[in-house]
C-alpha cells in the first residue's frame, strides 16, 4: 500500500481545499490497487463487486459532446463523483439529493488531474426540468443522468463517467477498517445513518470511532458551517487512508471491497476501473479548483450564486485539460 502513501503525500502538498475527492475516488483506487496487489482471489472479488455496481445512464452510451466512444486507457476523460444523502432508512433512490459533487478531469498523457468542487446549493440550469434550481436537486429530478447533464451544461465539457456513493458506503468502509482514530473537535449529539435523533453522542478529544460515529462527525455543522464540515470530512478521509495503508489482512481488504461495492453505482466497467491504476502508481499532479460566488435569496430560498466569469474560466481550463478546442461560449 505504499502507493496510497505516496499518492496522499503528493495531494497533501496542495494548498487549496480538496474536500471529498479522495472519498469518491477511493472505490476506483481500491478495486484497481487491490486486484493488482493480491492476485486472483481479490481480482475475482473486485470484478464481481464492480459488475454488481454497474449502472448505465439509459440510452446515453457516451456524452453527446463526444464524437466517439472514450477509452480511459488512451484518452483524456472526466468523472463526476456524487455523494448522495441516501441510506437504508431514507430509501430515496433516484429521488435522493447530492450532498457533494466533484468533477474530475484526467489527462492521460501527462497523468494530471483537475478537480472542481461544486457547492450543493449552486443555482444552475437543470436541463431535465428546463429551469434553474439548486444543483443538489438535479439528482432528485432525474437521477445520475440528470446530474451529469446539468454539470455538462454548466461547464460546457463532456462528463464521460459518474461514481455515486451513499452514507452506508462511508460507515461500512470505516467499520471494515476496524474503526479510525480521530480528534473530535467538540461535544456533539447527532443523528445516525437511520436518522434517529441524538443517537450518536461524542465528547471532544482523541478517540476511536466506528462507522456511525465517523459519519456523525462528517455530517455535523450545528456549531460551525459547511467550510469547517468540509475540513473535518477531509481529515476523516486522511484517517481512513492511513488506516487502510496499515492493515495487512486479506480478509479486511475483501471486506473493504464489499463495503464500497454494495453502496456504489457507476457506469465504469471493471476494465475501465483498472486503467486508473497508473494515476495511483505514478507521481500524479493534482490541482483543485474552486468556484467563486456569493450568497443570495430568491423568494426566501437560499442559493449560492456562481460568478459567471469564474465558471467560464473553469470551463476553459477543463476543456484545455481534456484536449478540447477552447471556446468563448458561456452557459446560462
Amino acid at each position: 500500500m505504499a502507493q496510497y502513501r505516496r499518492f496522499q503525500k503528493r495531494v497533501n502538498k496542495r494548498k487549496r481545499k480538496r474536500r471529498l475527492f479522495t472519498f469518491f475516488l477511493l472505490p476506483i483506487l481500491i478495486l484497481g490497487l487491490s486486484a493488482t496487489a493480491y492476485g486472483s482471489y481479490l481480482f475475482v472479488k473486485a470484478k464481481t463487486v464492480a459488475s454488481d455496481s454497474y449502472e448505465g445512464l439509459g440510452d446515453r452510451d457516451n456524452s453527446p459532446m463526444r464524437d466517439r466512444k472514450i477509452d480511459p486507457k488512451k484518452d483524456d476523460i472526466s468523472i463526476l463523483f456524487m455523494g448522495v444523502d441516501d441510506s437504508e432508512t431514507r430509501k430515496f433512490g433516484k429521488s435522493a439529493r447530492t450532498d457533494a459533487l466533484i468533477l474530475a478531469t484526467f489527462n492521460e498523457t501527462n497523468k494530471t488531474v483537475k478537480l472542481v468542487s461544486i457547492p450543493r446549493d449552486s443555482r444552475v440550469y437543470i436541463p431535465e426540468v428546463n429551469r434553474k434550481d439548486k444543483i443538489t436537486h438535479a439528482h432528485a429530478y432525474g437521477g445520475p443522468k440528470a446530474t451529469v447533464e446539468t454539470v455538462e451544461h454548466l461547464f460546457n465539457v463532456p462528463v464521460d463517467y459518474y461514481v455515486k456513493v451513499n452514507f452506508k458506503a462511508f460507515t461500512d468502509i470505516v467499520d471494515s477498517l476496524g474503526g479510525i482514530d480521530f480528534d473530535v473537535p467538540y461535544a456533539m449529539s447527532e443523528k445516525d445513518s437511520k436518522d434517529r435523533h441524538n443517537a450518536i453522542v461524542l465528547k471532544p478529544g482523541n478517540q476511536h470511532l466506528n462507522g456511525e460515529e465517523a459519519l456523525a462527525v462528517a455530517r455535523t455543522r450545528k456549531q460551525d458551517n459547511d467550510i469547517e464540515r468540509g475540513k473535518r470530512q477531509q481529515q476523516l478521509i486522511e484517517a481512513m487512508i492511513k488506516k487502510a495503508a496499515s492493515i495487512g489482512s486479506l480478509n479486511k481488504y475483501g471486506n473493504l471491497i464489499e463495503a464500497v461495492g454494495d453502496n456504489m453505482k457507476t457506469n465504469l466497467m471493471f476494465g475501465e476501473m483498472l486503467s486508473f491504476y497508473d494515476y495511483a502508481s505514478k507521481k500524479v499532479d493534482i490541482e483543485t479548483i474552486n468556484l467563486d460566488g456569493s450568497d443570495e435569496k430568491i423568494n426566501g430560498v437560499y442559493y449560492f450564486k456562481l460568478d459567471n466569469d469564474s465558471v467560464e474560466k473553469v470551463s476553459e481550463k477543463l476543456r484545455k485539460h481534456l484536449g478540447i478546442e477552447s471556446t468563448s461560449d458561456t452557459t446560462e
